[in-house]
């Protein structure tokens, strides 16, 4: 079994959210729609702008909080690595 450590965007440059799942399509689905109020939820943060998987829960979890005490900067260096164009790669997983 994967496990992730992802960010979703509200847009370009915009509110980003770091978070950790097993399931990346459901959570990510999840935020689209907006079902758990929350940060996500109130900021429109629901475009997967980027991801990483993981052997175990605790290695995904581990990674979510070493970027979530990241500076801005380097987070959107981390999204632009891999993702230039902030494409929604929530297609690519479907």
């Amino acid at each position: 079994m994967a496990f992730f450590t992802c960010i979703v965007a509200s847009q370009r440059n915009g509110t980003l959210y770091t978070g950790s799942t097993e399931d990346i399509i459901l959570r990510t689905a999840q935020h689209r729609d907006k079902l758990f109020k929350g940060f996500s939820a109130k900021y429109g943060c629901a475009t997967l702008v980027w991801f990483e998987m993981h052997a175990s829960r605790h290695a995904a979890f581990v990674r979510e909080r070493q970027i979530k005490k990241w500076n801005r900067v380097w987070k959107l260096e981390l999204i632009e690595r891999s993702n230039p164009g902030w494409r929604d790669l929530f297609d690519d997983l479907i």
